[in-house]
Formats: C-alpha cells, sequence, structure tokens
C-alpha cells in the first residue's frame, strides 16, 4: 500500500490539462482561460453619473442654491448642453456627464421649483469635485489585460468577458468522464431489489459530483461480474478522458476489473491506499496522442466511492481542465465529544462541523461503515483520524475536510 499522499503525487504527473480550443463565452462557465484576455473599450466608456440627480459646477453648491435646469439626460443619451455656473442638468445613473460639470447632487437633495419647473433648489452643504461621478476608465482601460490565463470562468467573469467584447476565448477543454458501476448484485433505482440485490447509488452519486464539478458524463449503467460485458464496457468508456468504475477492484473471487483494464491497454498506477474507508482504490492510465486516459476504479461501498472521488479524482479533473491540481480543503478543528476510534490506518469519518464559542468544532456521527451512505447524508465534513489504538479525548485538534 502507498499513501494518501504518494497516491496524490503519482496521479498528479498523468492529470495534464487537456488540448485548448476556441469557444463562445456564453458557453464557457467552469471552463479555464487558455490566454490572457484584454479591454477593446474603457469602461465606463465616458464620465458616468453613479445615481440620479443633477450635473453641477461644484463650487455652486450651498444651501438653498437654486440653478437653471438646461435639461434631462438619461442613460443612452447624448448631453448636447453645456454647464456652466448657475445651471444644472438632470441626469440619471449610467448617463455620460455633460461637458461642463464637475459633480452629480443626489436627486433627494434637490427640490423642483419655479415657474414651469424651470429650476431646481440644492440642500446639499457643498459639493466636492467629482462626487458621484465614475471617472471614464476608472474600471479598464484600452488594452489592460482583465483576465489571465488559467482564470476560472464563473458568472462573473462571463460578464467581464462581455463587457471587454471578448465574444470568443480560448480555453481548455473540459475532460469529459465517464462512469460505469460494476456488480451482479446491483439494481436500477426505479427497481424494487429481491433477494441478495441492492439498488445502483454509487453510479447517481458519481455522475453528480462530476456534473457539480462542471464535466460532461456519459453514464455507462451497470456492468455484470462477467468478461465479455465489462470488456465491452470498458472499452466504450475509454473513448472519454477520464473513466471512473466503482466495484470489482477488492480481491472477490469476480473481482475482474484490474485484469479487464489490463486487457484493454490501461496500465497499473497504484492499487491499494493507505487509508480507511477505500483502501482497495486502484488507478491505472492509458497512453493517448492526445493526452493520457486516467482511470479509476473505486471501492463498491458509497462511502469509499466517495472519499475517493473527493481525494483523488476531484484534484485530477481540476488539473484535467487547466485548473491546480488541488487536493481538498484541509482545516482544524476540536472534537466535540469523545471519539473511540482504533484503526492501523488513517480514518476519514463522516462529522458535522460548526462554530461554538468562536471556536470551530466537529462532532463524528453513529456512522456504520463504508457501507452506511444515510449517515454520510447527514455529515458536512470528513474528519481525519490518524491510526491510533487509544481514544480521542473532547477538545484534541483534528483535521476535517469540508464537504
Amino acid at each position: 500500500m502507498i499513501s494518501v499522499e504518494e497516491a496524490l503525487e503519482r496521479i498528479r504527473q498523468h492529470a495534464r490539462p487537456r488540448a485548448t480550443h476556441t469557444i463562445k463565452s456564453t458557453d464557457a462557465l467552469g471552463s479555464v482561460l487558455a490566454a490572457d484576455i484584454t479591454s477593446d473599450v474603457d469602461s465606463p466608456p465616458h464620465d458616468k453619473a453613479l445615481m440620479d440627480g443633477y450635473a453641477v459646477v461644484a463650487s455652486d453648491i450651498a444651501p438653498s442654491v437654486e440653478l437653471s435646469i438646461l435639461e434631462e439626460v438619461t442613460a443612452g443619451d447624448v448631453p448636447t448642453k453645456t454647464v456652466t455656473s448657475g445651471t444644472a442638468t438632470r441626469i440619471m445613473t449610467g448617463a455620460p456627464i455633460p461637458k461642463g460639470a464637475n459633480a452629480v447632487v443626489m436627486i433627494e437633495r434637490t427640490e423642483i421649483v419655479g415657474d414651469q419647473h424651470a429650476k431646481v433648489r440644492i440642500s446639499a452643504d457643498g459639493a466636492e469635485p467629482g462626487l458621484n461621478i465614475m471617472p471614464r476608465g476608472q474600471s479598464v482601460r484600452i488594452g489592460d489585460v482583465v483576465l489571465q490565463r488559467g482564470r476560472l470562468i464563473r458568472p462573473i467573469e462571463v460578464g467581464v468577458l462581455a463587457e471587454c467584447g471578448a465574444t470568443e476565448i480560448s480555453a481548455y477543454r473540459l475532460p469529459s468522464v465517464a462512469i460505469l458501476s460494476t456488480g451482479n448484485e446491483l439494481v436500477s433505482p426505479n427497481v424494487r431489489p429481491s433477494a441478495g440485490q441492492i439498488r445502483n447509488s454509487n453510479g447517481p452519486m458519481l455522475e453528480a459530483l462530476v456534473q457539480r464539478n462542471g464535466n460532461a458524463v456519459v453514464n455507462l449503467g451497470v456492468g455484470r461480474d462477467e468478461r465479455t460485458d465489462l470488456d465491452w464496457l470498458v472499452q466504450r468508456g475509454l473513448e472519454e478522458d477520464v473513466l471512473i468504475l466503482s466495484g470489482g477492484v477488492s480481491a472477490g473471487v469476480l473481482d475482474l476489473v484490474p485484469e479487464v483494464l489490463a486487457s484493454n491497454g490501461v496500465e497499473q498506477v497504484f492499487h491499494k491506499v493507505y487509508l480507511k474507508p477505500g483502501k482497495p482504490v486502484w488507478f491505472g492510465v492509458k497512453k493517448d496522442s492526445q493526452g493520457d486516459k486516467l482511470v479509476f476504479g473505486l471501492p463498491g461501498n458509497p462511502v469509499s466511492s466517495l472519499v475517493c472521488f473527493e481525494l483523488f479524482v476531484r484534484p485530477a479533473l481540476a488539473s484535467l481542465s487547466g485548473r491546480k491540481f488541488s487536493v481538498v480543503e484541509r482545516r482544524t478543528a476540536h472534537l466535540a465529544t469523545r471519539h473511540s476510534r482504533y484503526s492501523d490506518r488513517p480514518t476519514y469519518f463522516p462529522a458535522c462541523l460548526f462554530e461554538h464559542e468562536d471556536k470551530l468544532q466537529v462532532e463524528p456521527l453513529a456512522w456504520k461503515g463504508s457501507a452506511d451512505l444515510r449517515t454520510l447524508a447527514d455529515a458536512n465534513c470528513l474528519a481525519l483520524f490518524p491510526p491510533s489504538e487509544t481514544e480521542f479525548a473532547a477538545g484534541d485538534e483534528i483535521e476535517v475536510y469540508p464537504l
């Protein structure tokens, strides 16, 4: 067996970014930029009003001063008159500042007066030049690099791309993922299990985990513990960038996955990692000129599958997508209660993380083992207990992995 750290290093060596491609910026959510983005305009493109009010000469503003109204300018309009001392232009948020004006007094500090509402009375004590004005180019100048290569495209970045006129971008291709659940005992979720059967919960869970990560998923369903069936499904799965299998990687009579993978040109990188749950996890690579195909054989028990996905698969998918190969976030917390855990391996234990009296605390759940998916549903973290033959006391500090 190898350690979690060594397993991660071996995965990292093979998880290189996929090729780049050109895509519409509106389709780029979850992708990573492969080239810098520069702006082709100043933003804002003109000095603009930051609120509804009156564009004025700042030195005119004094309590109860009255100014003649020249015109009204809304967003999308262009001012036609120059503001001079004693005059003002009514202006709406986002509209261009007229020539001569150097401040905007908010509408709440004004009152229309005079015949035919031709004047405005200002109740402000004074105004500094630049009040409520955003100067041209204050956000972005023409030619500025606004988003750098390696930046993850979130909804915010989609908006920035639109502002800069970048309707198409170069991005790393998101890896596609195939999921295959194996086992004669598995039936679909819509089937009531008969004697000796269980519903396939791993497949839907892994598919949801991959989709949440932003990757396209091909769900291959259930492969029976029979070489011909597994061989065909594995061949189909290897058409994608990543193949994730669950079950069939332990040491049982029908654990056929490793030999079927080998017969399809997949080279084993490691098998079995020093952790609990998830010890039987398998990782291999099929060489390909377009980028190595990564294959993860996850244990069949659902909690083991989730732990191995979070520890090993998620950072690999990130790296393939052009993001940093980063492991699950680690934090430290204090045990809220005494906990007995006797194990010769590091154990990732379902738990609840919370704050109490300004201290981060963690409480292990009444977890019944790697098949207990129901208890895992109540967890918001995994508490890491090192190998130990002693009890852990309330207040002990341990590492936790938020889910």
